[in-house]
């Protein structure tokens, strides 16, 4: 995976899978130690003329902690957004990190009441990725509702990301369409692809699109990657994009909150493309009325 440069400190996710294309249904639904970066001492008694970055710290070993304070999920929080951004971070901490980062803004969400803690302790420069990524994960909780039983889903590993950004990229040129739009539906729907199983409501394919619709709007194997980022391209585009994005995505999905995420999570790939690199590696998580489960890739309840 290719790794892009930027002066903040990264991005973040929550997954709803399943909201549909023109019929406007509710998506079924996804569902530590505070770590500090600090200057290390030089080995030297000297200082160095050049010296080297802090390296990047590990991420703490259990992704999906609860913290017990505001100021804990903010280091944490705040950790993971400074090592995706970090080019020296390894792709199997980004990985982690970028867990971390969903976990803290899923228990941010469902914390109101840390909110103005956690936003004073936000950098400036960080502070619009942040409230946009805050604000799309409280919009899809409160889009969905907690099921009583886990879906016939299988869950399997997605295309890499930069062949998933290609398809972004290609739909985009050909059609007119932003491409972080294109990549933040296939976040909320499918975590990305992660999700291979059809909606409450019958839609099928990483981009979710109704039978019907795909008849109307689709070329090739609504289960392809880019055949489906191709289809959603074109939907949107005979819907009003680009001059009409908030329009066109509420016609994918007849919701203001589900507008209202995909345009945050946009954002901030639009200021930020390194953000997709962490959007890319969050979990499915399913929301039960027992409580909330991650579905790791391999899950499979399609039996």
């Amino acid at each position: 995976m290719s790794r892009l440069t930027s002066p903040l400190a990264a991005a973040v996710l929550f997954l709803v899978g399943g909201a549909c294309a023109e019929d406007g249904a509710e998506p079924v639904a996804e569902p530590s130690s505070t770590v500090e970066i600090t200057e290390q001492p030089s080995r030297s008694p000297a200082p160095s003329p050049s010296p080297s970055p802090s390296p990047t710290p590990d991420p703490p070993p259990a992704a999906t902690t609860q913290h017990a304070s505001a100021e804990s999920l903010a280091g944490d929080l705040l950790a993971a957004e400074a090592a995706i951004r970090d080019p020296q971070t390894p792709e199997a901490h980004l990985r982690r990190w970028a867990h971390v980062q969903q976990a803290a803004y899923r228990q941010l969400a469902l914390t109101p009441e840390w909110h103005d803690t956690v936003t004073a302790l936000v950098p400036t420069a960080l502070r619009s990725a942040y409230e946009a990524n805050l604000r799309a994960t409280v919009e899809l909780f409160a889009l969905t509702e907690p099921r009583d039983a886990l879906p016939p889903w299988e869950i399997v590993t997605p295309p890499p990301p930069d062949e998933l950004r290609s398809h972004y990229v290609a739909a985009a040129d050909e059609f007119g369409v932003d491409w972080t739009y294109l990549a933040a539906i296939h976040l909320v729907e499918t975590r990305m692809g992660r999700i291979r199983g059809d909606s409450v409501a019958g839609a099928r394919g990483p981009m979710q699109f109704l039978p019907s619709t795909w008849e109307a709007y689709g070329e090739g194997d609504i289960t392809d990657p880019r055949d489906a980022i191709r289809a959603a391209a074109r939907y949107l585009v005979a819907h009003g994009a680009p001059a009409d994005m908030p329009g066109a995505l509420w016609a994918y999905n007849h919701s203001d909150r589900y507008v209202a995420a995909i345009e945050s999570y946009a954002a901030v790939m639009q200021t930020e493309p390194v953000a997709y690199e962490a959007y890319y590696h969050w979990q499915v998580y399913y929301r039960l009325r027992s409580g909330d489960t991650i579905l790791e890739e391999g899950w499979d309840n399609t039996a």
